[in-house]
């Protein structure tokens, strides 16, 4: 048993998401006149361990449940694979995850005592959107938005809040990662129907069926880039966000594919696309903030 088993368990591949948000949150921060490199970078370590702890505590609790021994695994769905490969014991993999979300607490800490206790109710919410979401949520009906407000949303205004101690100019631009994460978590899930099923989970593609499923992703989807065309067309966000819909291309792909969520020929590369457009769609957003601040 390696370094590399205990770094595969973190699912690396997904962590950029971490990345992005972070980015995103500071870059709006910079954009109305707050950058501190170290609160940044204090800021993203923290979201990363948050975001390592979320990852493994649901290999946890899905191998515990049963469905990690039903369900298919594609790049993209069905967990790590460590548990089930016995590479790891469940304990371990409990207090991996555990232990990230304790490293992540002093810094939480540290930024309410610097920056103010008005982050403490948005670090609250985020600790309990990782800790109940899979054993919790996921048996409640749309569970998906749990998801896309504690590792979407609050995180974008997290690390707007740690640069500028305020949420509000930032909350128009953080909805759109809301919605992303959201999709990125339904159109994952669409391969788990069966497993989560015998679970007892209520995941949208178990209760509404993949068929209508898909159109609510699909409706998401467009609306990420009407509401960064509206934001820009009120002044609530700066011309350049604009440069996110050059991943419409891509977001049409994944809809194409989330149509046919029977035929995974279909619905793999949709998978692939969607993780495309969550990461750079934000990414874009971020480049664009600091595009209005360097060109003016």
């Amino acid at each position: 048993m390696g370094l590399k088993v205990w770094f595969l368990e973190t699912r690396p591949q997904f962590l950029l998401l971490s990345v992005v948000l972070a980015f995103l949150g500071t870059s709006i921060a910079w954009y109305d006149g707050a950058f501190h490199l170290g609160y940044a970078l204090l800021a993203f370590l923290g979201l990363l361990l948050a975001h390592i702890s979320v990852n493994v505590l649901n290999d946890y609790f899905d191998y515990r449940s049963g469905i990690d021994l039903e369900t298919k695994r594609t790049p993209f769905s069905g967990g790590s694979g460590i548990l089930p490969a016995t590479l790891l014991t469940p304990r371990q993999v409990f207090w991996l995850g555990m232990g990230s979300l304790l490293l992540a607490v002093p810094i939480g800490v540290y930024f309410i005592v610097v920056r103010g206790w008005l982050l403490l109710p948005l670090l609250l919410v985020a600790a309990a959107s990782v800790l109940i979401y899979t054993p919790f949520m996921l048996k409640t009906r749309w569970p998906e938005w749990v998801a896309g407000l504690g590792l979407g949303t609050l995180p974008v205004l997290g690390a707007y809040f740690v640069q500028t101690t305020a949420y509000l100019p930032a909350l128009v631009a953080s909805i759109p990662s809301g919605i992303l994460v959201h999709n990125l978590l339904l159109l994952n899930e669409f391969p788990d129907v069966q497993a989560d099923g015998k679970a007892n989970r209520k995941t949208l593609p178990i209760i509404m069926g993949k068929a209508k499923a898909g159109i609510v992703y699909s409706v998401l989807t467009i609306v990420v880039y009407l509401w960064i065309i509206g934001g820009v067309v009120v002044g609530r966000m700066p011309v350049f966000s604009l440069i996110a819909l050059l991943t419409f291309p891509l977001a049409i792909k994944a809809i194409q594919g989330a149509r046919k969520p029977e035929e995974m020929n279909h619905l793999v590369p949709a998978m692939a696309n969607n993780v495309l457009v969550v990461l750079l769609t934000q990414f874009l957003l971020g480049i664009g903030y600091i595009l209005a601040v360097v060109v003016g």
